[in-house]
């Protein structure tokens, strides 16, 4: 686990690599980024769902 301090410290790295200006971009980014993996992940979650049942009615 992470905690308080190793987490600050990895913040403050960041902010002194990439300056306050790019936090606000890279945290947008990151953010599209988990939205797009969520949607894909329920996408072939509802897939499989889907084969299943379609599976089952054919036996």
């Amino acid at each position: 686990m992470i905690g308080i301090q190793q987490l600050l410290l990895i913040l403050v790295i960041v902010l002194v690599l990439f300056g306050a200006k790019k936090l606000p971009e890279l945290a947008k980014g990151l953010g599209s980024a988990l939205r797009e993996f969520r949607k894909a992940t329920k996408e072939i979650e509802s897939d499989d769902v889907k084969s299943e049942s379609t599976t089952t009615k054919e036996q």
